[in-house]
C-alpha cells in the first residue's frame, strides 16, 4: 500500500512520522525539495507549488492507494485539483483525505457547535475551504473513491506552541471578554488519520478538536507557568496589534465538539486539554 501527501507541512510531516511503516512507498509534495531539512527518511519529494510541477507526480499518483491533501488552496480554488483531478480519478486511490479547517463554522457567538452546524464562513479564506471541501466531496460521490473531510482546530505541537512562543518572547496575551478557542496536538490528528484510514466512510466530515475550548489568555499563563517564565502583559483585542488574519480569528467564537471521532472512528485523544499537551511538550522539552 502506498501513499502520497500533497503539501508536507507541520500536520501531515507529523502523519507521515508516525504511519510510514503502514506503507510499502510514501511521496510528498514540497515547495522546494531542495531546501536543507525539506524531507524526511524514506520520503520520495516532488516539488509542487505555484511555480513548480514535478513531471513524476501523475505516475505517482497512479501507483497510490491512500492520498492525504495538505496543501492549502490557491487563489483559484484547489491547485491539487486543478492540476490531478484526472489522474486522481483514473487511480486505484481508495482513501482520500482532505485536511481543513473548523474556520469555516464562522463566528457561532460562544456556542457549542458539531459536524452537523451549518458553515458560516466570516472570511474570504474560509469560503475558499468550503468550496474545496465540497469539491473534494463531489469527486468522492462521482467516483466512489472514500473522500474525508477533517476540520481542525488549532493545532499545536513539537516546535509549534506556546512554550516555543514565550521562550522566543513572541507571544502575546490578548484579552477579550467570553473569547474562547479549540486546539488540537498535531498527534491527535496522526491518530485519527490513522483511524479513518482503518475505517473509511465516504462522505465523512469530522471535528479534530479537543475536549476544552480555553480563553488564550489562560492557555499562555498555564504554559508560562510550566516553564517558570514570565507573562507578557495583558493586551485588550481592541489596541492590540494584530495582522489581519489574527483578528480575523479573534473575530469567531466557537466550541467544537468531538464525539463524531471518537464514536465512530474510536479516537482516544492522547491530548484531551492543553494541560496534557504542554505537560508532554514540556517533558520533551526537558529531555
Amino acid at each position: 500500500m502506498n501513499l502520497f501527501v500533497f503539501g508536507l507541512g507541520f500536520t501531515a510531516r507529523r502523519f507521515v512520522e508516525r504511519a510510514a511503516a503502514q506503507f510499502d512507498q510514501v511521496r510528498a509534495t514540497v515547495t522546494d525539495p531542495a531546501r536543507a531539512g525539506a524531507g524526511l527518511d524514506g520520503v520520495a519529494l516532488r516539488g509542487f507549488g505555484p511555480d513548480v510541477d514535478d513531471a513524476r507526480i501523475a505516475a505517482d499518483l497512479a501507483d497510490t492507494d491512500v492520498l492525504l491533501v495538505s496543501a492549502p488552496p490557491g487563489r483559484d480554488g484547489d491547485t491539487v485539483l486543478g492540476r490531478y483531478r484526472d489522474a486522481i480519478v483514473q487511480s486505484r486511490i481508495g482513501w482520500i483525505g482532505y485536511l481543513s479547517t473548523i474556520g469555516v463554522y464562522g463566528d457561532q457567538q460562544g456556542a457549542w457547535i458539531d459536524e452537523t452546524t451549518q458553515p458560516n464562513p466570516a472570511s474570504g479564506r474560509s469560503h475558499g475551504r468550503i468550496a474545496v471541501e465540497n469539491a473534494w466531496l463531489a469527486l468522492g460521490a462521482e467516483t466512489g473513491k472514500a473522500v474525508q473531510v477533517f476540520r481542525l482546530s488549532g493545532i499545536y505541537g513539537p516546535g509549534r506552541n506556546p512554550i516555543v512562543k514565550l521562550r522566543e518572547g513572541k507571544s502575546q496575551r490578548i484579552i477579550k471578554a467570553g473569547q474562547v478557542f479549540n486546539r488540537i496536538h498535531v498527534d491527535d490528528i496522526a491518530t485519527t488519520l490513522l483511524a479513518s484510514i482503518a475505517r473509511p466512510r465516504a462522505g465523512a466530515i469530522y471535528n479534530v478538536t479537543d475536549d476544552e475550548p480555553t480563553p488564550p489568555q489562560v492557555v499562555t499563563e498555564h504554559a508560562a507557568d510550566l516553564a517558570g517564565l514570565p507573562l507578557p502583559p495583558e493586551i485588550d483585542f481592541e489596541t492590540a496589534d494584530l495582522s489581519p488574519m489574527a483578528r480575523s480569528f479573534y473575530g469567531e467564537n466557537k466550541r467544537v465538539r468531538n464525539r463524531l471521532i471518537r464514536d465512530e472512528l474510536g479516537v482516544d485523544l492522547a491530548y484531551p486539554t492543553y494541560r496534557e499537551g504542554l505537560a508532554a511538550l514540556m517533558a520533551d522539552t526537558k529531555a
